[in-house]
């Protein structure tokens, strides 16, 4: 197994897209990127702690690509936002692929130059590119939180 880690906005929207994925064998919601050791989703959400929302990923590279998880992430927010996604605003929030070796490291610059030239996005990409830091995993009722809600709306209205 390996793993990979985006930060793409609210990590609720993001986990579920990857969580389709075949060949992702596992999803973790947390925060990573800041200077705050075990932050609580109150802390991050007040943006002082650097830390951002993101979404962990463990997947068998012998299904899916890392290149291709690369090319979901691109589709799944906008990268041109900074500090920002839809009406989430902050540092928390913003765009952000941390790399857990070299060859990482690469196929995420090569994506992001391969997207900025595509002209798919509406202006520059702004999404960082740093090494994976300390992943502090989030409070129980944010892993899955798509699933869970989806499951809840069935369950009390026999909707969806």
């Amino acid at each position: 197994m390996a793993v990979a880690t985006f930060a793409a906005g609210c990590f609720w929207g993001i986990e579920a897209a990857f969580r389709r994925v075949d060949g992702v064998t596992a999803t973790t919601v947390g925060y990573t990127g800041g200077h705050v050791p075990d932050p609580t989703y109150e802390m991050v959400c007040r943006g002082d702690t650097g830390h951002a929302e993101a979404v962990q990923v463990e997947y068998d590279p012998a299904r899916v690509s890392y290149d291709d998880l690369l090319a979901l992430f691109w589709t799944i927010h906008d990268p041109t936002q900074k500090d920002r996604q839809g009406p989430d605003v902050g540092h928390q929030y913003r765009s952000a692929i941390f790399y857990h070796d070299a060859g990482q490291e690469e196929a995420a610059r090569i994506s992001k130059e391969t997207q900025g030239r595509a002209g798919n996005h509406r202006g520059a990409i702004v999404t960082e590119i740093v090494p994976a830091a300390p992943f502090y995993r989030a409070e129980d009722y944010h892993q899955q939180y798509e699933e869970k809600r989806r499951g809840s709306a069935r369950g009390l209205f026999g909707l969806l």
